[in-house]
């Protein structure tokens, strides 16, 4: 088994901005585990045998990440949400790769996410992130040639960085990430544990198959949907989404004696991939969706690092009703990848459904 890949400067920055929002849905919280655990590696060990690690899957074509909400600390903000991205690696992700395996050249491993989130922040800021003491440490190593951890703080831009697959403290699978600075004087190193896993597991981490959408409507880039979560969640557990594929979007919350709607307007329907209509009706199909206020922001965590229209090309919002809520975002450009969320929604009766 072999991986090792060359990334540049902007293939990390694609890639935290990417990981960054996922690993908020398996660490349970906006802080991650390994900014509050002390040192040594049975810490770092533990994490995953807790079931809190997400999947990869590399192949000479692609890599795909798989990851669950609750995994790691059931009842948080991401609990239920399934999330799933793909990214391309020929010409993609990767400057240059090697891939190989005896299972058709497929690897497959579990990963903590949010360590691998401050490994690529690391690497972004060429090492100034590496001060503080924590249970990944133990396992990153960062060698200086003359140069001190001030002097890190403020290094250029990584010239050389390399993602790969080793064992590092005795025998343990690491994805390593090296990285050299100021001319190769400083050179950083990363060993993050994975558990390897069997290439036909990869099956248990697909996303969730559902039916086909109800309303398909592409989000507008002018006008993001977080900032308008983040305020209703604090007011009420719950959002009712209306859609239509006339082009409109509202989001509403019901409170004691209260009632409040965000309009969205000049939204452009999706349809292809969309669910047929039994009737004759020459009206608009409509969708109502109830959500947990907390999973609809967890699910919008990407607009802090990634701006729809750049980062993003595109987001479109799928309904499918009483089942699911689908975000799914590509990439830009196109080629590259994208990334899903699957959010679970509340039951209604045909009585609670008033169009």
């Amino acid at each position: 088994m072999r991986f090792k890949a060359k990334l540049g400067l902007e293939h990390v920055q694609l890639l935290c901005n990417l990981v960054g929002p996922i690993s908020r849905l398996t660490s349970g919280s906006g802080t991650t585990s390994a900014e509050h655990s002390g040192a040594g590696s049975g810490l770092l060990g533990s994490a995953l045998s807790a079931g809190g690690g997400s999947v990869m899957y590399l192949d000479p074509d692609q890599v795909r990440i798989s990851a669950r909400g609750g995994n790691a600390a059931p009842g948080g903000d991401g609990d239920g949400i399934a999330c799933f991205a793909e990214l391309a690696t020929r010409g993609g992700i990767f400057l240059e790769h090697r891939i190989e395996s005896a299972a058709d050249n497929v690897i497959v491993f579990e990963i903590e996410l949010a360590q691998l989130k401050l490994a690529l922040q690391s690497v972004l800021s060429g090492g100034g992130s590496i001060r503080k003491r924590s249970a990944i440490q133990a396992l990153h190593n960062s060698s200086v040639e003359g140069s001190t951890e001030k002097v890190m703080g403020s290094l250029a831009a990584p010239s050389a960085i390399v993602m790969k697959l080793a064992k590092r403290n005795g025998g343990l699978p690491c994805l390593c990430l090296d990285s050299a600075c100021a001319g190769g004087s400083v050179e950083i190193h990363h060993a993050i544990p994975v558990r390897i896993m069997r290439a036909a597991e990869m099956q248990y981490h697909l996303p969730p198959r559902i039916a086909m959408p109800d309303v398909q409507l592409e989000l507008p880039p002018e006008r993001p949907l977080k900032t308008v979560v983040e305020r209703l969640r604090s007011i009420s557990p719950h959002i009712y989404i209306e859609g239509s594929m006339a082009g409109e979007l509202i989001l509403r919350i019901e409170g004691d004696g209260a009632s409040i709607r965000t309009f969205y307007n000049k939204l452009i329907p999706r349809f292809e991939d969309l669910k047929t209509r039994d009737d004759d009706s020459t009206e608009p199909a409509r969708c109502i969706l109830k959500v947990d206020s907390k999973k609809m922001n967890a699910c919008l965590h990407w607009q802090g690092t990634m701006a729809l229209g750049r980062a993003v090309e595109k987001a479109v919002l799928c309904m499918v009703e009483n089942e699911m809520l689908v975000l799914h975002c590509m990439l830009n450009p196109g080629g590259i990848g994208f990334f899903t969320y699957y959010v679970p929604c509340h039951f209604l009766s045909p009585d609670q459904i008033d169009y």
